[in-house]
């Protein structure tokens, strides 16, 4: 059975507390979900202050499989649609479909839309009717039909008559609260299918009490064929359903049809960028696409993986566009440890005692304070010295920090940074607005000049957590997690100590180390 993916990121994303999308955001939002082989991409709300824009934006956006949606509201109470220059305005414009959203709810249209319940089904008749006179393909979204339909079911009924009486090409009923079990989903998404004369259903849930992903599979299993969503659920108040949650559990788990077979391993990847485009952190423990979805750290569960990958993986990691990996850590044994050590390359034969050596630096370190659960590069760095698989190509010999505040109570950072390379002592300074920015400069400075592609690197996130084992807080380990990226991938370290600077430090330290060692590699193949 086919499922219409209509996504919704470029409206409902952007109304999460922290997102914008500027022209060209939204431009590499839309090539990206165009990939990824969805139906509907909804490229915001089509108002009286968008309508212009919007027009604009669609005529210079071309896609391969997706087409271009907008969201819009009914005619007012007191126009008719002739009389509304916005609807007017989407009659007329190249905007092929239209979602229109209407009240379901009589609570709504009394208390928030100011009218009556009669007027309402006027309007969104009238609004939908005059869309697809206009050519449209017409999507009616009916807002808070779930409540609506616990409140006055005959009325819910009503408001889908009359939107498919006339001609919406799909109706949609929205959990727009967010606050519905799925069984409750599942049981009203049975019945309206059955007075709705054979036009499809769609289902709109909301994330208020963590259950919109089962809620739209709870819909789809009662027969929706339609549903909206956004990647990585980002939206209003607690965000939306999870396009990269639900599209592979519908697809892999239910045999849906959702998106092109062969486009499912664009997901992981999809989702990395599409949030990086919105500046958001990614999760990493996501579903399916999260950095820990196929992570394991526990011994026995790394032993199961390498023995069975079905024993701890519900899937192929590679379907989705992900990947397997192994942590270890204090729950890690020998053979887990052997394991990492093939897979970073180095030797392993059965007899070699390099595991029981790697597993001793690792435990000592995480006694101190480390942890590479997230920070796969230091564990690398830390695994090659035990067994002194290479030569650090700099030493650290001196840093100086010294801080100076300016008028208007600007501050700035100065770090110098005294490096041992090849045998010759470098000296060079930096200026930054924190002492962690100055020293990142100083160290890119000290060091381009015998590895020059160490200017290319940036940093691309960087987190601090203190593990408080009294009250004294200050006093407690600082760690530190950096990622750098090159523009060909990215890697993760750490640093820990009592002080968050020297946490920090250290971390920049192993970034740049693992970015000469990776450069070394890819030069040698």
């Amino acid at each position: 059975m086919k499922i219409e993916i209509y996504d919704a990121t470029l409206r409902e994303g952007a109304q999460k507390s922290g997102v914008v999308f500027s022209e060209y955001e939204k431009k590499q939002t839309v090539s990206a979900l165009d990939g990824l082989g969805v139906d509907y991409i909804e490229c915001g709300f089509f108002g009286p202050a968008t309508a212009a824009s919007l027009i604009r934006f669609a005529e210079t956006v071309k896609t391969e499989h997706a087409r271009l949606s907008v969201l819009c509201a009914t005619r007012r109470p007191d126009m008719s649609c002739v009389e509304d220059e916005t609807l007017l305005s989407l009659a007329s414009s190249s905007i092929g479909c239209a979602a229109v959203v209407g009240k379901a709810s009589l609570f709504h249209v009394k208390n928030v839309l100011n009218t009556d319940g009669e007027t309402n089904l006027r309007m969104i008749s009238d609004t939908v009717g005059f869309l697809k006179k206009a050519g449209k393909t017409v999507i009616f979204d009916a807002e808070h039909f779930f409540d609506g339909w616990s409140e006055d079911p005959s009325y819910s009924k009503r408001v889908l008559a009359a939107a498919v009486s006339a001609g919406a090409d799909r109706v949609v009923l929205c959990d727009t609260n967010g606050g519905m079990l799925p069984d409750v989903i599942g049981l009203t998404v049975e019945s309206a299918i059955r007075f709705t004369g054979g036009t499809p259903v769609g289902i709109h849930c909301h994330n208020d009490i963590g259950m919109a992903d089962a809620c739209t599979v709870s819909a789809v299993l009662a027969g929706a064929s339609h549903l909206q969503c956004t990647v990585a659920g980002i939206g209003e108040r607690c965000g939306n359903a999870n396009l990269t949650t639900v599209v592979p559990t519908l697809q892999l788990k239910l045999g849906f049809d959702c998106i092109p077979a062969d486009r499912m391993a664009k997901l992981s990847p999809s989702a990395r960028q599409i949030c990086q485009i919105a500046n958001l952190g990614f999760d990493e423990s996501s579903p399916f696409v999260g950095g820990h979805s196929f992570r394991h750290k526990a011994g026995m569960h790394i032993d199961g993986v390498r023995k069975s990958a079905s024993s701890f993986e519900h899937i192929d990691p590679a379907l989705v566009g992900n990947s397997r990996s192994l942590i270890i850590s204090e729950l890690a044994g020998r053979s887990a440890m052997a394991g990492i050590l093939r897979r970073f390359g180095f030797d392993c034969p059965p007899e070699s005692d390099a595991p029981d050596r790697a597993l001793e630096a690792v435990r000592k370190a995480e006694e101190a304070g480390c942890q590479f659960d997230s920070s796969e590069a230091s564990l690398y760095l830390l695994i090659a010295r035990t067994l002194g698989k290479y030569e650090r190509p700099f030493l650290l010999k001196d840093y100086k920090l010294i801080f100076s505040a300016e008028a208007e109570l600007q501050s700035r950072w100065t770090a110098t940074v005294k490096f041992e390379i090849d045998g010759r002592e470098t000296l060079s300074a930096g200026e930054g607005d924190g002492p962690v920015n100055a020293l990142d400069i100083a160290g890119h400075i000290a060091l381009a000049d015998r590895f020059p592609f160490i200017a290319g690197i940036k940093m691309v996130d960087i987190k601090a957590r203190i593990d408080s084992n009294d009250s004294a807080a200050s006093a407690s380990i600082v760690r530190v997690f950096v990622e750098y990226g090159d523009g060909n991938g990215v890697w993760r370290t750490m640093g820990a100590a009592t002080d968050i600077i020297a946490a920090s430090w250290s971390a920049l330290l192993d970034a740049y180390e693992y970015c000469i060692v990776r450069h070394s590699q890819v030069t040698a193949d």
